[in-house]
C-alpha cells in the first residue's frame, strides 16, 4: 500500500492511496486542473481511479468533485447525510456512480479494507478513514475539533497518519480573523491546534516506526517550521522523541508528497 498527500491546507484537500490491485482518492478540493496535475505530480493518471471516498461537504474538500466524477465517470462513496449536504453543491453525478458509505463501517477491496469513522466538525456528518492491509495501517484524521477516545481507538498503532495540525493558538488569537471565526476554529466542532494535535498522537502512536504527516495547516495561523517545531515539543514532553520511531513530515497546498509504501 501506497499513499501521497497531493494537497493538504485551507485551500484544498485530497490523499491518493494505491495497491497492487486498486487506486483509490479521498477527497476532491482542487479544481479538476490541479488535480491533473497533482496526479501527474506522482506519476500516476487520474482516470485510472478505483474510487473516491468523501469526507464531508465542505469545499476544500470537495471543489473538482463533479468536475471529476463526470469526466472520468468514477465511483464516488459517503454517508447518506453527505450526499443530501452536497448534492446541490457538485452538480449532478450519475446514479451509477453514487454509493453509500456508512459512518463507522468497513468496505473491502481485494486485499485492502477501508474502515470510516466519526469525527467532530461542523459538517452533515463528517467521517474520516482508516486503510488497512497485510497488517499496515493508514490512518486519514483532519477536519476534527478534538480527538476523543473513541476516534483514539480506532486509529492507535497506525504506521502512519495524516494528522491535522491547523493553527498555533496564538496566532489564531491575534490574527485577523472575526471572533465568530477564531471561535468556530476553536471549538470541539473547528480544527485541533498544533498542539492538541501532537497530545493525542502521544497517546495512539505505538514504539515502532511511524510517519506522521502534518496536515490542513491554516494559511493564516500556522506555518510548517512552527506547527513541526511545536508538535516536537509537545511529543517530547510526553515522552516521545520526534525522529527515534516517529518521524514528522510537511504537507503542502499545492505540491504532492512523495508517493510511499506504508
Amino acid at each position: 500500500m501506497k499513499f501521497s498527500v497531493l494537497a493538504s491546507g485551507s485551500s484544498g484537500n485530497a490523499v491518493y492511496v494505491e495497491n497492487e490491485q486498486h487506486s483509490f482518492l479521498v477527497d476532491v478540493g482542487l479544481s479538476g486542473k490541479k488535480m491533473d496535475e497533482l496526479f501527474r505530480g506522482i506519476g500516476r493518471d487520474i482516470k485510472n481511479l478505483s474510487g473516491i471516498f468523501i469526507t464531508h461537504e465542505h469545499s476544500d474538500h470537495i471543489k473538482g468533485l463533479g468536475v471529476v466524477a463526470r469526466k472520468y465517470g468514477v465511483p464516488i462513496y459517503a454517508n447518506e447525510k453527505t450526499w443530501g449536504a452536497m448534492d446541490s453543491l457538485v452538480g449532478k453525478v450519475p446514479l451509477e456512480q453514487r454509493f453509500q458509505f456508512d459512518m463507522e463501517t468497513v468496505k473491502s477491496f481485494g486485499s485492502m479494507d477501508i474502515q470510516s469513522f466519526a469525527v467532530s466538525h461542523d459538517a452533515a456528518d463528517p467521517m474520516f478513514y482508516i486503510f488497512h492491509e497485510n497488517g499496515r495501517k493508514l490512518v486519514l484524521i483532519t477536519d476534527t475539533g478534538y480527538v476523543s477516545d473513541r476516534m483514539k481507538g480506532h486509529i492507535k498503532g497506525a504506521d502512519a497518519f495524516v494528522f491535522e495540525s491547523n493553527h498555533d493558538v496564538s496566532m489564531l488569537q491575534m490574527g485577523r480573523y472575526p471572533w465568530s471565526v477564531k471561535r468556530r476554529i476553536l471549538s470541539d466542532v473547528g480544527h485541533v491546534s498544533n498542539e492538541d494535535a501532537a497530545v493525542a498522537m502521544s497517546e495512539v502512536i505505538d514504539i515502532k516506526p511511524t510517519n506522521v504527516y502534518l496536515s490542513h495547516l491554516s494559511k493564516d495561523n500556522n506555518m510548517k517550521d512552527l506547527a513541526r517545531m511545536s508538535v516536537t515539543q509537545t511529543l517530547q514532553s510526553c515522552g516521545i522523541i520526534a525522529g527515534e520511531f516517529v518521524h514528522l513530515h510537511d504537507t503542502d497546498a499545492n505540491q504532492p508528497t512523495e508517493l510511499v509504501l506504508v
